[in-house]
């Protein structure tokens, strides 16, 4: 390793020389590997051992662990940190079976420097957090969530640290999302404060000691990130997360690496191991960035992988390599289940886990879906199905829940899920047996029209039974509506297996939109 971590109390005691004119740092990073062990297709999920071997796959974190070990190689003498900006976990029947400990032994295995707290690192409540930061051998950090009432997080969370790189002091500040509530499963403990306000409370520590070079490794998005750079005063770089944004100088329809925010370059690799980032800064005698430049890095089959991890992960793939290569279906075309669509219009992935919950509990009388887009997580190709590429959509062992609900609060409901478009957020409402309008040039609350249940016009006074998954139902992704729902049931069979079972009685099956849902663009 190249850094040194200091102490919390040590970053405000070290004495600082002058700084030495033209620093350069580099900083290797990634974010939102969400559980991809293995090498995953063109559409985010696993790949076969097959299509690997003929080169048609992507990332995994044996070509993770290459990249970075190449990049530390090339870089040798020369200043290089390794940021993960959060969501190691979920994703993948590795998190499924293993619950932390492959992404915990993966990432010591790659050395990281730093990492910040994803909302995904609380899907198992506080304890899974603390196993990921009692467990890696390097600072978990976040600032804008106190812990310190959490019996199980207490001590093992910091808001930010100090690196010592080459002589100079590096500061890592850090913030998480604030609607982690509604997207993982913190305890009521843990306490969140704004992202503006804890990172320049952070900042104006860190300077106030002395530190001139701060970092952000944040886990709030793309939107906000922009923002923070806009708003916080005294940090030099934010290296980001949570949305998958790609950044890339190559790639069309990507933001440029670096995006600057006045003086302040952005940067993000999108997620799931496909790509690492390299930005490289450069400093003067007081500490500002004088130049930022670089570009993220394509994990595609020319990136060997390596082979002691490689054996490693075969070995850990073992007792879950029979239930993922169960073929449980065939489509005759790719069902489409990508965040940028599924999160912003009626999407093929929408449709058949909609459609399948709804058919799973039809003969009970429930006459309406919502499924969050956030919890699709994958697109399926064409051809057979197996059960892992059905886990690799849908990794969350949600499962089917019924419960009565009125008119008025499934149209709160469609609101709620399309009043943060622009955002990407996962609440976006995949729908079967309903079908909606929404102006993207209404106020978010206002945006829902047209709203039709089981082929009439909702009546906000009735009582209708509907579906969704226990996640939804309990209010994630700022569905409270359904908290208290009269008449719940969350505990129906796994969502996974829903939808494996309708596929298979699907015979191949044919992925499809038809209309139910209507976007009108702002004017």
């Amino acid at each position: 390793m190249l850094t040194k971590l200091l102490s919390t109390t040590a970053a405000f005691t070290v004495i600082a020389g002058s700084a030495a004119a033209d620093y350069t740092l580099h900083i290797v990073h990634i974010n939102d590997l969400h559980s991809r062990i293995e090498p995953i297709s063109k559409y985010d999920g696993t790949c076969s051992s097959e299509d690997n071997a003929a080169g048609e796959c992507f990332g995994g974190v044996a070509r993770v662990s290459t990249m970075i070990d190449q990049l530390r190689e090339e870089l040798a003498g020369e200043n290089v940190i390794v940021l993960d900006a959060g969501d190691q976990y979920q994703g993948s029947l590795m998190y499924t079976t293993y619950k932390g400990d492959v992404e915990i032994e993966m990432m010591n295995e790659i050395g990281f420097d730093v990492m910040a707290v994803g909302n995904h690192e609380f899907d198992d409540g506080d304890e899974g957090l603390a196993k990921l930061a009692s467990g890696v051998d390097f600072p978990v950090i976040s600032g804008n969530i106190d812990v310190s009432q959490s019996n199980v997080l207490a001590g093992l969370v910091d808001n930010h640290v100090v690196l010592e790189v080459g002589g100079e002091r590096i500061g890592i500040v850090s913030a998480l999302a604030v609607d982690t509530a509604e997207t993982a499963s913190p305890s009521d403990a843990v306490i969140f404060t704004d992202e503006i306000e804890s990172l320049s409370a952070d900042v104006a520590a860190l300077t106030d000691a002395g530190v001139t070079k701060i970092i952000a490794l944040n886990h709030v998005g793309v939107t906000h990130d922009m923002a923070i750079a806009e708003a916080v005063e005294g940090i030099d770089a934010v290296v980001g997360g949570h949305s998958h944004t790609l950044f890339s100088n190559t790639e069309e329809g990507a933001y440029a690496y670096p995006t600057m925010v006045g003086d302040v370059p952005v940067v993000q690799a999108y997620a799931y191991s496909k790509y690492v980032g390299h930005l490289t800064l450069t400093f003067d005698d007081d500490g500002n960035v004088t130049e930022a430049t670089g570009d993220t890095i394509l994990l595609d089959a020319s990136v060997a992988e390596d082979e002691a991890i490689v054996a490693r992960v075969a070995e850990l793939a073992g007792p879950v390599e029979e239930m993922k290569n169960e073929i449980v279906a065939e489509t005759t075309a790719v069902v489409e289940g990508s965040r940028e669509v599924c999160r912003a219009v009626e999407c093929a992935m929408g449709n058949l886990v909609a459609d399948a919950m709804l058919d799973r509990v039809a003969d009970q009388g429930a006459v309406a879906a919502i499924q969050n887009g956030g919890g699709l997580r994958a697109s399926i190709d064409d051809g057979e199905v197996t059960m892992g590429e059905v886990l690799t959509v849908l990794p969350f062992q949600n499962t089917l829940a019924t419960f009565e609900t009125t008119g008025a609060n499934l149209i709160a409901a469609l609101e709620n899920g399309v009043g943060q478009i622009e955002e990407g957020a996962g609440r976006f409402p995949q729908v079967a047996g309903i079908t909606f309008t929404i102006d993207l040039g209404a106020e978010p609350g206002s945006r829902v029209s047209e709203v039709m249940i089981a082929g009439a016009p909702v009546d906000e006074a009735e009582t209708y039974l509907m579906v969704t998954n226990n996640y939804v139902r309990n209010g994630g992704d700022g569905y409270s509506m359904f908290e208290d729902a009269p008449n719940a049931y969350d505990f129906g069979p796994g969502l996974e297996r829903v939808v494996a079972d309708y596929l298979s009685a699907q015979g191949p099956y044919t992925p499809y939109t038809d209309g139910r849902i209507t976007v009108k663009a702002a004017e």
